[in-house]
């Protein structure tokens, strides 16, 4: 099913400029998210799928091949797991059924065909239970605990015993690599993770810079090796980087720093896993993008709901206010953050209410703002098909007031594009909401022709 969101936008006219009518802030909360390379993904309490940013090669699944700087609503309802690769998605419906959509250069669909699709496209009709998606390729778990794999796997990034060396360098059928016991799996740039119902920790592909955390590096393995036997209850997979969290909350790092975004001070790259941080972290996401551009950066969560980043941040996608790398973790939020994802150079995190927010690189619209515009500080995204009027009151030939009525004590920021077709909203003030909720902009720019204006919710 590929259901379009209806952008409502009713425009008025005032000396010549246009007013659109603001996003409300009631929404369905969204509980999970996912970032690709340049597109992000979420799901609502609804069951609901929705997709924004690059769609070249029909990742977002809306039919098109046209990016979207707004959220755009894919699926209607059931839908309760989502993964992003470089360009393609994966998602799981509620009856246990997989479904794929975008890049399918390497297989990584696993409908058997190596064409691109942008519909979503059943690939497995019921029994699965989690998935992940890598740069090229593709794993997924089904409820007897069996891993499958599909897509590149020129460094035996499937772990299925082989080595795919003649092209497509693939393979587009779904292969089975373990028959039990898997309980978790992380699909990096090259390299793939999982976990097995003993607590134990496995790796397979490439080993470049480290990756694998087996001491050696410059190799790679085509089967799952065994890294650690023992206590670990989360993995995460990035560029040339991997990431576990221990069962006594303690945050470990092996492979490639070179933008410090394992968080442990020297930007050196250990071969064998080292303790970033020692107990309290419950969630861990990074970055993986091997194209000439890629950098790194990574985010987690420690049990008080605080948000901590570290890595590049030339795009502002740890969220900080600066575009300046670190290679020690720093707190970007204090409280009420439930979950994050890493994209190439963006990121996202969800707050206890269910709450969207993102920073980074907006270049195809990933963040779904409306605009195609950079930020280095979380932004909030209001999804929803209602708005709320913005009413105005003439100040003089050159200048209008807005107000608007939000939610009391909150920030609300004024925007201005000059075409919805599309939009490029550009950020011109921000100010409080008042104990009742009533805000105002004056003196805001000249009401020339083909102004449009936007207001929304910021931290």
């Amino acid at each position: 099913m590929n259901t379009k969101v209806k952008r409502n936008l009713f425009p008025i006219c005032l000396l010549g400029a246009w007013l659109a009518f603001a996003l409300t802030s009631e929404a369905q909360p969204v509980t999970k998210i996912a970032a690709g390379r340049l597109h992000s993904l979420f799901l609502k309490s609804d069951g609901s799928l929705w997709a924004m940013g690059w769609n070249q090669d029909g990742g977002l699944g809306d039919g098109t091949t046209s990016n979207t700087n707004r959220p755009e609503q894919i699926i209607a309802s059931n839908v309760t797991a989502i993964a992003a690769g470089y360009a393609h998605s994966l998602f799981l419906k509620s009856d246990g059924s997989l479904w794929a959509m975008g890049d399918n250069s390497y297989g990584q669909l696993g409908d058997g065909t190596y064409t691109h699709t942008n519909l979503p496209e059943q690939i497995i009709a019921s029994n699965v239970t989690a998935i992940a998606a890598g740069q090229f390729h593709s794993l997924f778990l089904k409820n007897d605990g069996s891993l499958w794999g599909m897509g590149y796997n020129l460094f035996g990034q499937l772990g299925n015993g082989t080595y795919n060396n003649a092209s497509p360098y693939g393979t587009n059928r779904p292969q089975l690599i373990l028959t039990s016991n898997v309980t978790a799996i992380a699909a990096g740039a090259i390299h793939s993770l999982l976990l097995k119902s003993d607590g134990s920790l496995w790796a397979m592909g490439d080993n470049g810079l480290g990756e694998l955390g087996d001491g050696s590096f410059g190799n790679k393995t085509n089967l799952p090796e065994l890294v650690l036997s023992s206590n670990v209850m989360a993995i995460a997979a990035g560029q040339f980087d991997s990431f576990f969290i221990q069962t006594n909350g303690s945050l470990w790092a092996t492979g490639d720093n070179n933008h410090g975004q394992l968080g442990d001070g020297p930007n050196f790259d250990p071969v064998s896993p080292q303790q970033i941080v020692a107990s309290n972290v419950t969630a861990i996401a990074t970055a993986g993008d091997v194209s000439p551009s890629a950098t790194g950066h990574s985010l987690f969560l420690k049990s008080d709901g605080s948000l901590w980043v570290m890595g590049d941040n030339s795009y502002g996608a740890l969220g900080d206010g600066t575009y300046n790398q670190t290679n020690l973790p720093e707190q970007i939020m204090g409280s009420n953050v439930t979950a994050i994802a890493a994209g190439a150079f963006h990121s996202l995190f969800l707050k206890s209410d269910g709450s969207l927010w993102v920073m980074g690189y907006n270049g195809v619209g990933q963040l779904g703002d409306g605009t195609f515009n950079n930020t280095n500080r979380p932004e909030q995204i209001v999804v929803n098909q209602s708005y709320n009027k913005i009413s105005s009151q003439l100040l003089s030939k050159s200048s209008v007031s807005l107000s608007f009525f939000g939610n009391a004590g909150a920030n609300y920021a004024l925007d201005r594009s000059f075409s919805l077709s599309p939009a490029n909203w550009i950020p011109q003030a921000t100010n409080p909401a008042n104990s009742f909720g009533a805000l105002a902009f004056t003196n805001t720019p000249v009401a020339t022709t083909n102004n449009f204006w936007r207001i929304r919710s910021v931290p």
